[in-house]
């Protein structure tokens, strides 16, 4: 199983890209960078392209509103370039709350928006004349909708690879089988490797039945909380701010994926209880009513033989690279975590 960090948007970046130079050394294989609503992710993986040499970089994720498809086509292959191939780009729709708040974007068709930017960023790379009439993107732009002097070009550049990887963030059923069929990578979050299958292995079968086998198995990309040793089940508590805050506050009620993904895990009353401490700024309490069972479910926090034990679940439901976020006191504790779970994935 491959080892992979997954960087904060909050706090020191210069610091933490020390950190990635670190974790290369003891073999990490791949540093997400996420953007949301803080710096944007791809000036931070020039910098880290810079710092490293053989660890993959990503974007964890940025999402597809934001930038047109031949922008999102055009950056991955700068990041692509300077770091020598070792780029993937990771997407995601984000949500309503960030799309249309910060940027002023609506938030429409997520599903076809998806698999349109997709098509149009391997078009892209492969240096073709962009030609697409999709029902969401049209290239060129018709006549009637501008000038009607719009061309037909391809990139300038020769990309290092005409097929970067795309990671595709979904949680909800349909976005989980487009990115079975479409995509190299799969991103879900809080995974819980039992439920896991009930929860979308519907979805990815369905999506199978349709992926073109060039693209290869997927890559199941699941992020964890990480701390290792016998004196560690504090740092449970060190994850349930981030739970709690996806949970209760990461979208309007009845449009959080995060909290529908909790109550499709049999903790629906739980979220229902987070979410509406949440929500009327309680959210110390908020924090308090996450319960130790989710968070020791979707985490890997404790003595080593039980973070082995762990492993072998997220293997057997189908895990091929665990994205982790140390709970650790510092950077040098960081880097030990991850360099036992590189022992231990191995």
């Amino acid at each position: 199983m491959r080892t992979g960090i997954f960087l904060s948007y909050a706090g020191g970046f210069k610091e933490a890209a020390d950190q990635v130079v670190e974790l290369e050394k003891v073999g990490v294989d791949i540093a997400l960078v996420a953007e949301a609503y803080s710096y944007d992710a791809i000036s931070q993986l020039g910098y880290l392209a810079a710092k490293t040499s053989t660890i993959e970089l990503g974007t964890g994720v940025v999402p597809i509103y934001t930038r047109t498809p031949s922008l999102l086509a055009m950056t991955a292959a700068g990041v692509d370039y300077v770091s020598d191939g070792r780029f993937r780009l990771g997407i995601g729709t984000s949500g309503p709350q960030v799309m249309e708040g910060f940027h002023g974007v609506p938030f429409d068709a997520p599903l076809g928006r998806t698999r349109e930017v997709v098509e149009i960023c391997r078009q892209v790379w492969r240096r073709e004349n962009v030609h697409y009439d999709g029902k969401y993107y049209q290239l060129p732009l018709p006549a009637d909708r501008g000038t009607g002097l719009g061309k037909s070009l391809h990139l300038i550049n020769h990309p290092v690879r005409e097929r970067i990887p795309i990671t595709i963030a979904a949680l909800g059923p349909n976005n989980v089988e487009l990115t079975a069929e479409i995509a190299e990578g799969w991103q879900p979050v809080f995974y819980f490797p039992e439920k896991a299958d009930d929860v979308w292995g519907e979805a990815l079968r369905a999506g199978f039945a349709k992926r073109d086998a060039e693209l290869g198995p997927l890559d199941v990309m699941v992020s964890a909380s990480l701390a290792i040793g016998d004196d560690v089940d504090d740092r449970l508590a060190w994850a349930k701010p981030q739970l709690a805050l996806y949970i209760g506050g990461m979208g309007a009620r009845g449009k959080n994926f995060y909290h529908n993904l909790a109550t499709r895990y049999g903790f629906g009353e739980v979220a229902d209880r987070i979410q509406d401490l949440y929500l009327a700024g309680k959210k110390t309490e908020a924090i308090d009513a996450v319960p130790d069972e989710l968070v020791r479910n979707v985490s890997l926090v404790g003595p080593k033989g039980f973070v082995k034990e762990r492993l072998a679940a997220y293997a057997d439901a189908g895990v091929t690279t665990l994205l982790v976020h140390p709970l650790a006191s510092d950077s040098a504790e960081s880097v030990r975590f991850c360099a036992e779970l590189v022992s231990l994935a191995r």
